[in-house]
């Protein structure tokens, strides 16, 4: 139970144990959703070229999410070709599309939590107002429902989820709102970057504000829905900054530990130039995202399977560097997926429920064991570094 060991969890009452969706790909209710099978994990791409399809795939990449002016039915028939599915808006072209595998969710919108473009009809000039009223939001989910009932609908919200001074949702937006807004979809996701867009002299020093805003999703949305969340890989906006590929890994993982059930990547990069598919134009990021996807995909029936509740204890060593867990239990084996939560190192002291009195965890993907007595263990945390932790027998 992460509760018992972080600091963002304890803070919103919840923890990834305490989601009430089915264990498993949570999809099955929909006819032509994404699979449902305990081997899928949803790994996305967003608003990307159909044609850059193949080579996203060969990143890990399973997902499209949205299509720019689209969709078309030449971005449809690119992507079908492609093998790769999509989440996008349910315009004509799309509704026409019904019966089509290709798609397997609607778009509902993007950050209608941001304030919204206003125009002056006397002047023509464009200011900025308040965001969409959340009521608003919540009939057109129900109107797409109406329309297509088949497919799960996705709502994408901006960074005020987890940035309180996010000064971006303009006049009248309230915190409250989001206990409206996660009504308006299937599937909320939500995206903050820490690193390149936060406001924020060092952004590296906030990358936990991607789980605090899964931990407050979880919460306003009673563990009821589906929660996915977006990712930064590239300066997007910022020539200044770019997260390190340990940085975006850690996210990756603060974000799945936290209970998001889907990542999506923001792969765009507006400055110096722009750049529509950066991440496939930076070799060292694109090889560190791939891996990233290798592992959950080889991990995605783990990933889908319950989270055990008090499963494990953790202490860090710093109080100032919590780090965070989840356990899992698959197949008579025990996986406990940590990550520390903060730029400072940490030494991290556990102990593993339902375990035989001597058991040895292989460190996934670090060529190294440790010996477990008891249950319990430590081991070292660079800042923000991930361990996953494979422990057989026990449970």
């Amino acid at each position: 139970m992460m509760a018992r060991f972080c600091s963002l969890c304890a803070a919103f009452g919840v923890c990834a144990g305490a989601v009430l969706l089915a264990a498993g790909a949570p999809y099955g209710s929909w006819k032509h959703g994404p699979p449902s099978g305990p081997d899928y994990f949803p790994i996305a791409v967003w608003l990307q070229d159909p044609a850059n399809a193949p080579r996203f795939k060969q990143a890990g990449i399973n997902l499209y999410i949205g299509l720019w002016q689209g969709p078309t039915e030449a971005q449809l028939a690119a992507l079908k070709a492609a093998k790769m599915p999509v989440i996008c808006d349910q315009n004509e072209v799309g509704l026409a599309h019904k019966d089509d595998p290709t798609i397997v969710g609607w778009m509902h919108g993007d950050e209608p939590d941001n304030a919204q473009p206003v125009t002056d009809p006397a002047t023509g000039e464009q200011t900025y107002g308040g965001p969409v009223p959340p009521p608003k939001i919540v009939a057109d989910y129900e109107r797409m429902r109406a329309a297509d009932s088949a497919r799960p609908i996705l709502l994408n919200l901006g960074q005020g989820v987890a940035n309180d001074q996010w000064i971006g949702r303009g006049s009248g937006a309230h915190i409250d709102d989001y206990l409206t807004y996660v009504k308006g979809g299937d599937v909320i996701s939500y995206d903050v970057y820490p690193v390149v867009g936060i406001g924020k002299e060092n952004g590296a020093n906030y990358l936990w504000y991607v789980a605090k805003g899964i931990a407050r999703l979880i919460k306003w949305s009673k563990g009821e829905k589906i929660i996915w969340n977006c990712i930064e890989c590239t300066h997007i906006g910022n020539e200044k900054a770019k997260a390190t590929p340990q940085q975006v890994k850690a996210e990756v993982w603060m974000s799945l530990i936290h209970g998001s059930r889907g990542i999506i990547y923001f792969v765009h990069e507006f400055k110096p130039r722009f750049k529509e598919a950066a991440l496939l134009e930076d070799p060292p990021m694109l090889e560190a995202v791939t891996a990233v996807n290798r592992q959950i995909r080889q991990l995605a029936p783990v990933l889908n399977s319950p989270t055990v509740k008090d499963g494990a204890a953790a202490q860090s060593s710093s109080a100032d560097v919590p780090i965070a867990a989840m356990v899992k239990c698959h197949r008579n084996t025990t996986y406990l997926f940590t990550v520390g939560m903060r730029n400072a190192p940490a030494t991290g002291s556990f102990k593993v429920k339902g375990l035989p009195r001597q058991a040895v965890a292989e460190v996934i993907g670090e060529n190294r064991t440790l010996r477990l007595e008891k249950g319990r263990f430590k081991d070292s945390f660079r800042p923000y570094e991930v361990h996953l932790y494979r422990i057989r027998g026990g449970r």
